[in-house]
């Protein structure tokens, strides 16, 4: 005898956790998200690229540019209401959720939390509204893992800076108008706020990836790049300042890796459900519906584990290694699930027709990005013994 099919979330009502603001600003997301994003994001991502600074403005219009942040046209939420807005995003596409990650908590984050009045001023408003898209420049082709190589470098010459170097791997770099670019100088490591139209500075689109189609990925390089003094980030020195910026980027991975999980379930669901083989659906199959309930278990313990983290953030006593757990869980296992549900699928989950494919192969670069499953591990690890493996 067959019943009503519940979606995922709702086994264990975690709708019940949130608050009335925090639903209606989900709500709002999932809506866009559905009208505008999910019946195009399979062509995007066929095509490799994206109307980037269309989509921006339109998620500008919506708050989502930089909303945990106060002030300068900001919208100023919660923390959980961005990781629940991150959620929805990703459900979208992975590709979509960075577009608005990179240019809020890393590009727009890092100028709110150590830049001058000027820079803050001159920047976060256009950002916000999505006029202005940023980057943020970290990681070099040689220096992923362990960002305190990195051989960009910033040297004084008068009053100014000139940079020279390269990074590689940065999302929107060649659709940005201003990139926050780390650099090692005589004073340790410094971030520089660099418009992309300064002579010097280039962007080269990265193609042939079979991740993150829908996403503009580029290598930035510096080539004798001058800069004024106002350019570098007053309020912070060495690897505080990306490494805090990455915690805030990964705290909205921790929930917008859910998103693309709970796409593949849902549609998983679906699909077995109407799916027919040896005249029953395939819904009907012990195997099929153990593979279902496990995935449901990992997915509603994930949100439940992201929900706690989003309150720690609310209530300013989150730490970095609890974020660290967030990524590396949520990541493994949302990975696992779209793996799982493509086997559901069959044949037919290989095609763009349906998202599991395209989820699954853009959670291989979240498993990967704002810090390897391997690190956060070693990050975890050194917080249970104090120990820190990966030094020498």
């Amino acid at each position: 005898m067959a019943g009503t099919p519940q979606s995922p979330f709702a086994l264990l009502d975690l709708d019940g956790l949130l608050s009335e603001e925090e639903r209606a600003i989900r709500d709002v997301v999932r809506s866009y998200v559905d009208s505008r994003i999910k019946p195009q994001v399979g062509d995007w991502f066929e095509a490799g690229t994206i109307p980037a600074r269309e989509l921006a403005k339109e998620m500008g219009e919506l708050g989502l540019l930089g909303m945990h942040l106060e002030g300068y046209g900001c919208a100023g939420t919660s923390a959980t209401a961005y990781g629940l807005a991150c959620l929805e995003l990703e459900a979208g596409d992975s590709g979509i959720r960075s577009l608005v990650s990179v240019t809020g908590s890393l590009a727009m984050y890092a100028i709110h939390s150590f830049g001058s009045d000027e820079q803050k001023n001159e920047w976060l408003p256009r950002m916000a509204t999505g006029e202005a898209l940023g980057c943020f420049g970290l990681t070099e082709a040689d220096f992923g893992s362990n960002p305190s190589g990195m051989r960009t470098n910033a040297k004084r010459d008068g009053d100014d800076w000139i940079i020279n170097g390269s990074k590689m791997w940065i999302t929107n770099g060649n659709v940005a108008d201003v990139a926050v670019v780390w650099a090692q100088t005589d004073d340790g490591i410094r971030g520089f706020v660099i418009p992309t139209n300064t002579p010097g500075f280039n962007a080269r689109e990265i193609h042939k990836k079979m991740s993150l189609r829908a996403s503009i990925t580029s290598e930035l390089t510096f080539q004798d790049l001058r800069l004024p003094a106002s350019a570098m980030l007053p309020g912070v020195r060495g690897l505080r300042g990306p490494l805090s910026c990455l915690n805030e980027a990964r705290f909205g991975i921790v929930f917008g890796t859910l998103g693309a999980a709970r796409d593949c379930l849902e549609t998983a669901i679906d699909y077995a459900i109407n799916r027919e083989q040896f005249d029953r659906p395939i819904a009907a199959f012990q195997m099929t519906q153990k593979k279902l309930a496990d995935m449901c278990l990992e997915l509603d313990k994930g949100f439940l584990l992201a929900l706690h983290l989003g309150r720690l953030k609310d209530a300013h006593t989150i730490r970095p290694e609890q974020v660290s757990v967030g990524k590396l869980n949520n990541a493994r296992e949302s990975l696992a699930i779209a793996r799982e549900c493509r086997s559901i699928l069959g044949g037919n989950g290989i095609t763009l027709e349906y998202p599991i494919i395209r989820h699954m192969n853009n959670l291989e670069s979240v498993f990967t990005y704002e810090g390897t499953n391997e690190m956060h591990t070693l990050v975890v690890g050194e917080a249970l013994t104090g120990i820190a493996a990966y030094r020498g």
